[in-house]
């Protein structure tokens, strides 16, 4: 694996995440950086390469949007004890996964009654699974950025779900992204989602926790 220490990690997920999101270059600060969106959402997140007690509240503390996010590789727990007010913790806790990527290898077999179409726009690629009338069932997509492939917004619908879809998507992206000449795979994963990641051979890296700024209390 290409990362030594959490931060170098962080880095390498950070750069492809916010390609992924169509994100402005992410600008830095001591503490890690902020990738801001643009519309319809506007969303901004702080993202710290390293997290203590100190720099969360000064972050924290400091002037913030209604929705502004902050996400931390630090146990939930832990951050829900540096918050400051004004600011919620999300109660599921995150993951940062890595894995190694491998050369292209067979295609994936595609289930019965679906269709796979993938396409590459801006850096980002795409995989799409609907099934034969046209219902979406899958999808997930994989920015590279250098030798790491940052893999995003996989998720399969309910009705679609235990059929191997989500193994299919994984499979079709970490895939492409070898063959772009990514030797390293990122992403950030609930804990819903780890279960489907841990049996395609990702790994956990570290925990992510993640904080929300509510209503400025003044306003309301």
């Amino acid at each position: 694996m290409h990362f030594t220490t959490t931060s170098e990690a962080v880095r390498a997920w950070v750069q492809g995440w916010a390609l992924s999101r169509g994100a402005a270059e992410p600008d830095p600060s001591p503490w890690g950086f902020t990738v801001s969106t643009g519309p319809p959402a506007h969303a901004t997140s702080h993202v710290l390469t390293v997290a203590d007690a100190a720099t969360v509240r000064e972050i924290a503390e400091g002037p913030a949007r209604p929705g502004v996010r902050l996400k931390a590789f630090v146990r939930t727990e832990s951050l829900a004890s540096w918050i400051a007010p004004g600011w919620s913790v999300a109660d599921e806790p995150g993951y940062l996964m890595s894995a190694p990527l491998h050369p292209a290898r067979a295609p994936a077999p595609l289930p019965h009654g679906y269709r796979l179409r993938t396409w590459t726009h801006d850096g980002v690629t795409h995989a799409r699974v609907c099934a034969d009338d046209g219902t979406p069932a899958a999808r997930g997509q994989a920015a590279v950025t250098g030798v790491t492939a940052v893999v995003d917004k996989v998720e399969t619908q309910p009705a679609h779900r235990r059929r191997g879809l989500g193994r299919l998507i994984m499979r079709t992206l970490t895939d492409a992204a070898a063959e772009q000449g990514a030797t390293a795979g990122l992403l950030a994963s609930s804990a819903e989602g780890r279960a489907l990641y841990e049996s395609t051979g990702w790994a956990v890296s570290a925990p992510l926790a993640n904080a929300l700024r509510g209503p400025d209390p003044a306003r309301r």
